[in-house]
């Protein structure tokens, strides 16, 4: 029996070093802009509006809005890629996560489901070298739907044909109910578990 092991992304393998605040905060200052409370929020609800209701771009749109606020002058695109460049250097891999991954793509098929964009989210995969950890990878957008909505996984089940799914997640809603509701076995993860979350899972698997 073929047994096929997936993970979430954001809050499971990769783990935030600083507050996103601090990282568009620190963007815009890269961009001549003064970023006040005010600013940062509007950046950080245009782009949770954007991306929940999957609209294309919602890093780029996110900048405009600032733009458009402050009216200021700038390129969004380069405002967008300066955000790429400090979100992945503020983001990490417990290795006790990253010695799991390989143990485990040893022993069967690995798959991951994250909720966000393939390119965003394959680009944070490659900084962190697991971009050749998976079989599949799936992301919300182009599942046309975000976790915990059971067409990201049924579009894994898709592209990574196995007898029986796991999916591995820190939110109890979109990796745990979401996973249920599409067949998966779930399994919720907590930072506060540490390495011996991963050595358990390890063993489990």
């Amino acid at each position: 029996m073929t047994t096929a092991v997936c993970f979430d992304l954001d809050g499971t393998l990769v783990h935030r070093t600083a507050p996103h605040e601090t990282v568009t905060r620190a963007v815009l200052a890269d961009h001549g802009i003064e970023a006040d409370d005010a600013i940062v929020t509007t950046a950080q609800e245009r782009f949770r509006a954007a991306q929940n209701a999957l609209e294309p771009n919602p890093f780029e749109r996110s900048m405009r809005a600032v733009l458009d606020e402050t009216g200021r002058d700038g390129d969004p695109e380069a405002m967008v890629e300066t955000l790429r460049e400090r979100a992945y250097a503020t983001t990490t891999v417990p290795e006790a996560a990253a010695d799991c991954l390989d143990a485990l793509a040893a022993d069967g098929p690995l798959g991951l489901v994250t909720n966000g964009t393939r390119d965003w989210q394959l680009g944070k995969l490659a900084h962190h070298g697991l971009a050749e950890s998976f079989d599949a990878v799936v992301t919300s957008y182009e599942a046309g739907a975000h976790k915990p909505d059971s067409a990201p996984f049924d579009l894994l089940r898709e592209r990574l044909p196995a007898d029986e799914y796991v999916m591995v997640g820190d939110d109890s809603e979109a990796d745990v109910v979401g996973a249920r509701g599409a067949g998966f076995v779930p399994i919720h993860y907590e930072e506060t578990d540490g390495p011996s979350f991963w050595a358990t899972l390890r063993a489990m698997v």
